[in-house]
């Protein structure tokens, strides 16, 4: 399942609607950044509202970041599990850019512990964001989606989730994880199927390192000088996101996305420069 985004883009985001859940930070911000740099519209949905020290960014602070650099943004405070704010996220939209041509299911809530130390509101909270936000978040969207695809707008769905592999290794350190994000992937699996009828791609994006985000920085033990940063996950998202959108269902690597376009200097990524040595992602072999 690890493919190349091979095909030739299709030109530039300009003009085009991205709704990028938990787009106030880390990853989901640096996608938003690029998609901006083309005049992009980006609807950032995300909770953070208020600054905290310990977790930087908000919507709003994202919002400015995303203007700074081009593009058009609407801010929105929403908890992708509360199925009312999702859908009046989607409306609001809606009605400021008249459209979604693009959905990121970016938010993610991560616990990288055992069964024992993963009690049910942990395990609630990562299946609610994860998989079902990511559901949730589909379904809102699809009719504008099936909307853009009949306006001959290339819409898609990109989930930043993993590949598939139902091997014991990849679930016993952190099961109520792991299930949390295959449960995202299962939903690239099985809407890349289902959409395919209507002409919206849908595929996963996951990187082959570590990525430094603030969610990263707050593991216990992870050396943050080992990983990459977010804007490679950024860089090959735009790719994916500007091919035709009939190379679907695919569970695309960051590098090797970027190599299929001729990219493969990966130093300017590195949270340390000259770094031989990355800290392998969670789902990575």
């Amino acid at each position: 399942m690890d493919e190349a985004a091979s095909s030739s883009p299709l030109g530039s985001l300009r003009g085009k609607t991205l709704l990028i859940t938990g787009a106030s930070r880390g990853i989901g911000l640096a996608v938003a950044k690029r998609a901006a740099h083309d005049g992009a519209n980006i609807v950032i949905v995300a909770k953070t509202t208020e600054t905290n020290p310990k977790l930087p960014g908000t919507i709003y602070s994202a919002a400015q970041e995303v203007q700074a650099v081009g593009g058009h943004a609407l801010a929105l405070a929403v908890d992708i599990r509360d199925e009312a704010a999702v859908l009046a996220a989607v409306a609001k939209a809606v009605e400021t850019f008249g459209g979604i041509d693009i959905l990121v299911n970016n938010a993610s809530a991560i616990s990288l512990t055992n069964t024992e130390a993963t009690p049910m509101k942990r395990f609630d909270l990562m299946n609610g964001v994860n998989a079902r936000g990511t559901y949730l978040c589909t379904m809102a969207c699809l009719p504008e989606l099936k909307k853009s695809a009949k306006a001959g707008r290339n819409p898609q769905v990109l989930t930043m989730s993993p590949p598939l592999s139902m091997q014991a290794h990849w679930f016993s350190p952190h099961t109520a994880y792991t299930m949390a994000k295959y449960g995202m992937s299962m939903c690239t699996l099985g809407h890349a199927g289902e959409f395919k009828k209507y002409g919206i791609g849908v595929n996963s994006l996951w990187p082959r390192t570590a990525i430094a985000t603030a969610a990263m920085q707050m593991i216990p033990g992870v050396d943050v000088g080992l990983c990459r940063k977010p804007e490679i996950m950024a860089d090959a998202a735009y790719l994916v996101l500007t091919q035709n959108n009939t190379r679907t269902g695919h569970f695309y690597m960051d590098d090797t996305v970027l190599a299929a376009h001729g990219v493969t200097d990966l130093e300017k990524y590195s949270v340390t420069p000259g770094t031989q040595n990355f800290l392998p992602d969670l789902f990575v072999e």
